[in-house]
């Protein structure tokens, strides 16, 4: 990932905005320190969506316990 200036970058906007536009992650500093970070929108929805799937591809191969197991569970070590 590109680090530039906040001079820089105020300086040139556009072009920099063109280069996300590309696919392009940039990190803006302020005297060397990182301040904000310019990524593309496209390329986190599709992350977003690829993770859902893998989540919900795992959730089918869990097998749940039947409701009492769970109660069972959750009330283990209670005193009333």
């Amino acid at each position: 990932m590109k680090e530039v200036g906040a001079f820089e970058a105020r300086k040139h906007l556009a072009r920099l905005l063109d280069r996300v536009a590309q696919g392009e992650s940039l990190t803006i500093t302020r005297r060397g320190k990182p301040i904000a970070r310019l990524v593309p929108v496209a390329g986190d929805h599709e992350r977003a969506l690829e993770a859902g799937a893998r989540i919900f591809e795992r959730r089918r191969h869990v097998k749940l316990a039947p409701v009492a197991e769970l109660m069972k569970t959750v009330h283990e070590g209670h005193r009333y």
